[in-house]
């Protein structure tokens, strides 16, 4: 049983945007910055996303992605699904054909622990997350890693700014 990084990923960087979703509409390079995440691969898993009306997008300057949703009504078992994931504890996929074309012994314990987690997950939402101190003060290190590569720029910025006065 595996969750991909596809799947991973895709909670992820819609965590980021709710958490970020007060700041107007989320840039997806500060998503990749913050998460380490490709910025193709995030288009790609967005794209997903937003055919499924989990994001809407914003165009123009300042453009970015919203939650196309309230986060308390996106559920983690939502994202996975709409990346055309699913978690599957099956050997089968849950096709029934485990064993040379038959169902094995062990297929419905296997089944119902998948249907175990999608409910798990389908009690979860973006805002339940939200709110878990972990989470915050994770957010908050990225947050003030992001901005300590950005400084530099900023200081140069200063320091000229300084000799031209």
């Amino acid at each position: 049983m595996r969750l991909t990084t596809k799947g991973r990923y895709a909670v992820t960087a819609l965590l980021d945007l709710a958490i970020h979703a007060n700041e107007g509409p989320v840039n997806l390079a500060d998503i990749s910055q913050r998460q380490g995440i490709s910025l193709s691969y995030l288009e790609q898993l967005f794209a997903k996303l937003r055919r499924s009306e989990l994001v809407s997008s914003v165009r123009g300057p300042g453009g970015g992605y919203r939650l196309g949703k309230k986060a308390q009504a996106i559920r983690i078992a939502q994202i996975i699904d709409a990346v055309n994931e699913s978690v599957d504890a099956t050997k089968c996929k849950g096709q029934g054909n485990c064993q040379q074309g038959e169902t094995c012994l062990t297929h419905h314990l296997w089944q119902d622990l998948s249907e175990q987690i999608h409910d798990f997950l389908s009690s979860i939402s973006l805002a339940d997350l939200i709110e878990r101190n972990d989470i915050k003060r994770i957010a908050q290190i990225q947050d003030q890693r992001t901005g300590e590569l950005e400084q530099p720029e900023l200081d140069g910025a200063r320091i000229a700014a300084t000799f031209l006065q």
